[in-house]
């Protein structure tokens, strides 16, 4: 599948699967901005952030997933990536030139969670994106 052929349907329901797991808090598809194209937070989850702060994490979040691409004919392609503050885990799944975003109760454990995520997304760890 090429980047211009992504349903936004497909990616609507893994975001609703994802979030029925009861630690996730927001599963949402970015695209290269920031800007979020399907999903968004649990309905009976309350942000910590304002729409403003979230948005900025968003748009932050594409960047350095853009940037990480840099390295991907030496080091491989990204699979996802993590950080663990005091209150959320956040997580992002490359999709092209898009990303998953996640944000996750803190206590989870990364690696096995992403490993979930990954295969609600659909996503294997040798597969090609390009």
């Amino acid at each position: 599948m090429s980047e211009n052929n992504l349903d936004l349907n497909e990616y609507s329901e893994k975001c609703s699967k994802i979030l029925e797991d009861p630690e996730i808090l927001f599963a949402g598809l970015l695209d290269g901005e920031g800007s979020l194209l399907t999903g968004g937070y649990k309905p009976e989850t309350c942000s910590r952030l304002s729409d403003e702060q979230h948005q900025t994490i968003c748009s932050e979040l594409a960047s350095r997933v853009t940037k990480r691409k840099k390295f991907n004919s030496e080091l491989g392609h990204v699979k996802y990536s993590a950080s663990r503050r005091e209150r959320v885990v956040i997580m992002s799944f490359p999709i092209f030139d898009k990303a998953v975003m996640i944000l996750a109760e803190p206590h989870i454990n990364i690696d096995i969670f992403a490993f979930r995520i990954l295969s609600k997304l659909g996503r294997q760890w040798g597969e090609n994106e390009e």
